[in-house]
Parts: C-alpha cells; sequence; structure tokens
C-alpha cells in the first residue's frame, strides 16, 4: 500500500513540471476548451440540466435534481449566451470536469474530480488568457509544486507541497520581479525571509469570475 501511495505521489509530481513546461509564458487558446468536452463517463452522453437547479442534500451533500440523485452536467451561461460554468457529478457527487469561462469565450478555470476529491491538475487563468495558477492535486490535497503569476505572467508565488503540508522552499515576488518572501519550510518551522502577505493555503483556486478585472494578483 505504502509503494502505491509513493507511486501515486511520484506520478502527480511528474505531472507538475509537465505542465508547468507546457502553460509557463504562454496564452491560452481560445478554443481549448468547450462544455462538449465536459463528460462523466467517455463515450456516454451525460445530462445537461441548469446548475442552479441542482441542490444538495443536507444529509449527505450529494447533489440532487428534481429528487433524484444527479448524474449529469449542471451549465451555467453568461447574459451574452457564452458558458459560464459546466460541472460534472456523477451519483450525487462531483466527478470529471469542472470548467470556468470569462464572456470572452476564454476558459478561466479548469480542475478535475474523482468521487468527490479533486484529483490531477488545477488551472486558472486571467481574462487576458495569461496563466494564473497551476497546482497538482492527489487524493484531494496539493501535491509537488505549485505556482501563481500576475496578470502580466509575471511569478508571483511558488509553493512546495507534500500530501497537502507547505515543505521545502516557499517564495514570493513583487510585480517588478524582487523577490520578497524566501524561506524553507522543514519539520513544520520556516526558515528565512516570511513576508507577512506570503500565504501558503490554495484558498483562491475557485477564482470569482466577475471580480477577476479588478485584481492585480492572484492571492
Amino acid at each position: 500500500m505504502l509503494v502505491a501511495v509513493s507511486i501515486k505521489r511520484a506520478i502527480a509530481i511528474v505531472a507538475v513540471f509537465v505542465g508547468f513546461s507546457v502553460v509557463y509564458g504562454t496564452s491560452q487558446p481560445n478554443d481549448w476548451v468547450t462544455p462538449a468536452a465536459v463528460t462523466v463517463d467517455k463515450g456516454e452522453p451525460a445530462l445537461r440540466v441548469n446548475l442552479d437547479e441542482i441542490l444538495i442534500d443536507k444529509t449527505n451533500g450529494n447533489r440532487t435534481h428534481k429528487g433524484t440523485t444527479f448524474t449529469g452536467i449542471g451549465m451555467r451561461f453568461h447574459p451574452n449566451g457564452q458558458p459560464m460554468a459546466a460541472e460534472a457529478f456523477l451519483n450525487g457527487r462531483r466527478h470529471g470536469s469542472l470548467k470556468k469561462w470569462f464572456a470572452n469565450g476564454r476558459l478561466a478555470f479548469n480542475s478535475n474530480y474523482q468521487v468527490g476529491r479533486r484529483e490531477g491538475l488545477t488551472q486558472s487563468w486571467w481574462e487576458n488568457g495569461n496563466q494564473r495558477s497551476l497546482t497538482t492535486y492527489l487524493n484531494d490535497k496539493p501535491e509537488g509544486e505549485a505556482w501563481r503569476w500576475y496578470r502580466g505572467g509575471e511569478n508571483f508565488k511558488r509553493f512546495n507541497y507534500l500530501a497537502g503540508n507547505p515543505v521545502g522552499l516557499q517564495r514570493a515576488w513583487r510585480l517588478n520581479g524582487k523577490l520578497f518572501s524566501n524561506f524553507e519550510i522543514r519539520d513544520g518551522r520556516a526558515y528565512g525571509l516570511r513576508n507577512s502577505n506570503m500565504c501558503v493555503e490554495l484558498s483562491d483556486e475557485e477564482i470569482s469570475i466577475q471580480n477577476e478585472p479588478n485584481q492585480l494578483a492572484p492571492s
């Protein structure tokens, strides 16, 4: 069992570096992802409903639609008709893709779930198409290297995680490229320059699309 977990963790870390090498310094294509690409099971058409019609069963946390445990995709649209969000569910739990788009059609957020737990790459973008964040999840916890960027593509923060806990070198830069936080976490203790604005939690994964034009940097 320990060997299997170690192999999964190694795969997750490799995925971070592969994903980072592909997306860093580039803008996303306008047609990179469409709502039709969101599926529950490969080759099986999914029921699509309005996200506002999906409710949460307070007794077990499952999503329901018209009184029935929901399997399918919840959709939401911008006033101009462009898709705003597409969230996949299987037997009431998040399973598959969770995607969000800006009103101009550009992808804003992309994550994946396995039976209610986030797995693999989670990414977000600024409205101009530049990468905003990149994190790999293993069993619903951040794993390996994670990044945040300013709107213009400049480095903002770099984290390192092990089983959801911050470990190793953590860094942050100002917009002018000057390093303002640089410390290492060992055995739960931080050593080095730790600025009070350096936050290692990943609480900003699901970005607010409405507020995005007013945000200078991810937090």
